[in-house]
């Protein structure tokens, strides 16, 4: 697996932002790494997006920045550094969209905490993981595979792909995805009205890619965080629950009072309020 750090494109506060690649099956993935200006072996976290999502994610309403790019300036603050990639297929990494896969973004996180490992800008003995959404379903299998990993949090993960996709994507989507050759492009119309279209092989995925089953293979700490108003991964808080029922070692359940955007659409409040110091409480425990 090659690599390349290139020039340093910010600065927020006492932090630095950097441009990254690696490769992964012959294609570059394409990171953010900010580290910390005064602590070039500080802890790391590092961050999976969602189903459609970039590296910054969803921009916030009355703010310049994304979601994760906004909590990777607050992780700075309070001293851990981070790393956030685009999955092969979304933002500038390479690869198509409709080749997205599971097992695919899978792969980019594993090889994205090895980079972290072999880096000299960070501590790679202390890395933590945080998802979001698909995101958190990619973090649960990353976890699995790296179990030597300090902390995992996960943000309103999908923890049952059939039934949540079936919302998003439409259940005669899926029905159809999951009986055409691999790769059939299949076109759905998501619920704020955008099309995106998907090969066969991403809906093939669902039935056989376990959030639930992968976490329980993670024996370090976990924590979840969801919305009681999620209308996308539902029911709430019973699809966050049953991760700590099937996983064993230390865990948190935090419910928030929000929805699947952590309210992102009317502002940072949740955000700078609840989700940023819930998860820094919990890797200031394990990963300090």
């Amino acid at each position: 697996m090659a690599c390349l750090v290139a020039i340093t494109i910010t600065g927020v506060a006492s932090a630095a932002e950097t441009r990254i690649t690696f490769d992964v099956d012959g294609q570059k993935v394409i990171g953010t790494l900010s580290t910390i200006d005064s602590n070039p072996k500080a802890p790391v976290v590092v961050m999976f997006h969602g189903f459609g999502g970039t590296r910054d994610e969803l921009a916030i309403k009355d703010t310049k920045e994304g979601v994760f790019s906004r909590s990777a300036r607050l992780f700075a603050e309070s001293g851990y550094a981070s790393l956030r990639i685009d999955f092969r297929g979304s933002g500038e990494s390479e690869g198509k969209w409709a080749d997205t896969t599971f097992s695919g973004q899978i792969k980019d996180g594993i090889a994205a905490v090895d980079w972290l490992k072999a880096s000299d800008k960070v501590d790679g003995s202390r890395i933590s993981i945080l998802g979001w959404s698909q995101g958190g379903l990619v973090a649960s299998h990353v976890a699995r595979a790296r179990p030597d990993v300090k902390s995992v949090t996960l943000w309103a993960p999908v923890v049952t792909p059939l039934y949540t996709y079936g919302g998003l994507l439409g259940a005669d989507n899926v029905a159809k995805g999951l009986s055409s050759p691999p790769d059939t492009e299949i076109t759905a119309k998501l619920p704020w009205g955008a099309d995106t279209t998907l090969k066969a092989s991403f809906y093939k995925e669902m039935p056989t890619t376990s959030t639930i089953a992968a976490i329980a293979h993670y024996p370090g700490p976990l924590q979840v965080i969801v919305g009681s108003k999620d209308t996308t991964v539902t029911p709430q808080p019973a699809s966050g629950q049953v991760l700590l029922d099937y996983h064993d070692g230390e865990e948190r359940l935090d419910v928030f009072d929000t929805d699947h955007v952590f309210s992102a659409f009317t502002g940072p409040e949740m955000i700078d309020s609840h989700m940023v110091p819930a998860t820094l409480k919990w890797l200031k425990k394990f990963n300090p």
